[in-house]
């Protein structure tokens, strides 16, 4: 397909075979086999489409949770090894490339191993727990020569890479804000009981590099509202759009944030916030980036706008729109691929997750830089990392480096 074509097929179908095509075309006669790490419910839905790609075997699953590792079994070939401790995954000879699920905690040590044991690696975002990690695993993947794709698939997104052109074209004008959301309204707080016996846990490995503590299965399920293991909703969900952001102005990290939060549905059970928001300052691209995030409330759901001297673009991950401000040489345009409403978490069209994918398996036959390789990874994290460190002393953070 030309460019053009591409972007205005309206077929989410259409969208995905655009992109296989295209990936077949680099050694076509050879499988990918790839191992899962961390087969919780965000990687076997990646598995799942994983496996319908022509030229990729799901080959090795390892979990520290039996059931979760079952279950990723189930998705994967007939002989698919099963693994609790990823290093024996990584050892296997069979095993090209690792999908990587886990916890935020283990995302930089498995992909540091991973890279070392000549695997090629997708990683889930944040790329980073830390902003001390970021160094140490894009000298892994540079040194190692490896494929690292971070899934962030903003980036793998047709409408978005267009949206990208006009702003670095100067459609917009001068681009001095960026207004970020992401609002659900959903009970995620609520304490359930699981039932995992914790025999079928090996929560020390779990633990990895976290303290040690008792084991908890609220905690093993809803890691991300806790600080050893994930960072709340700035990590979780800002990370997505901040990274759009970093990309589109080319910009790496913040100098300057100030946050805050509130538990008003969580209090007493989540470590991370419920409510959040953050002021960004980027000086030397003259620009501020402020984020808002909630389970209280959905309106504005998951969206980035760049607010121009001319006109603001809008985009979420099914469309963008080109609103003039008044009394600009600028008329409204748009290009729509979604069909599910304005500000959607998700869209079937297109299918970011696929696209995204479909770029990694790309660059592993072709050795090409994927869409989203580490430093992108550790750029966009420590916006996130800076958020959140102001949120948690109270005061305004500065960067220092990391």
């Amino acid at each position: 397909m030309k460019r053009r074509e591409f972007l205005t097929a309206t077929g989410a179908g259409l969208l995905a075979a655009g992109y296989t095509a295209r990936s077949r075309g680099y050694a076509a006669n050879e499988t990918l086999h790839v191992g899962c790490v961390g087969t919780g419910g965000r990687c076997r839905r990646l598995m799942g489409e994983l496996a319908k790609f022509e030229g990729v075997k799901l080959v090795a699953v390892c979990d520290v949770w039996d059931e979760h590792r079952a279950k990723g079994k189930e998705l994967a070939d007939s002989s698919t090894g099963e693994f609790v401790d990823y290093r024996e995954l990584l050892d296997q000879s069979d095993v090209d490339a690792v999908l990587i699920g886990s916890p935020d905690h283990w995302h930089v040590p498995m992909t540091i191993d991973a890279c070392s044991a000549g695997k090629d690696v997708y990683v889930e975002k944040p790329l980073t727990h830390d902003l001390s990690e970021g160094e140490a695993v894009v000298t892994a993947q540079n040194q190692n020569g490896r494929i690292v794709q971070v899934g962030m698939q903003q980036r793998s997104m047709p409408h978005i890479q267009e949206a990208k052109e006009l702003i670095e074209a100067g459609h917009i004008g001068d681009v001095h804000k960026v207004h970020l959301t992401w609002n659900r309204n959903t009970p995620r707080w609520q304490r359930k009981e699981y039932g995992i016996d914790p025999a079928s846990v090996d929560w020390k490995r779990f633990l990895g590099n976290a303290p040690d503590q008792p084991f908890d299965e609220y905690r093993f399920r809803n890691w991300r509202w806790f600080w050893d293991f994930g960072g709340g909703i700035f990590t979780d969900l800002m990370v997505h759009w901040i990274d759009v952001a970093h990309w589109i102005l080319d910009v790496d990290h913040p100098a300057v944030a100030a946050s805050i939060g509130d538990h008003f549905q969580s209090e007493g059970l989540w470590e991370t916030p419920d409510t959040v928001q953050t002021l960004l300052r980027y000086p030397d691209r003259e620009v501020q980036a402020y984020f808002e995030g909630t389970f209280c409330n959905a309106r504005n759901r998951a969206m980035i706008e760049f607010m121009g001297s001319k006109g603001t673009i809008y985009i979420d991950r099914g469309r963008y729109e080109v609103h003039p401000d008044p009394h600009q040489d600028l008329e409204y345009s748009e290009l729509v691929l979604g069909t599910e409403p304005r500000g959607a978490d998700f869209f079937e069209n297109p299918n970011g997750e696929v696209l995204h994918l479909a770029n990694w398996i790309e660059c592993c036959r072709s050795r090409e830089t994927p869409a989203a390789p580490a430093e992108a990874g550790v750029s966009a994290a420590s916006a996130a990392h800076l958020a959140n460190g102001s949120l948690r002393s109270g005061e305004m953070a500065r960067w220092s480096g990391g």
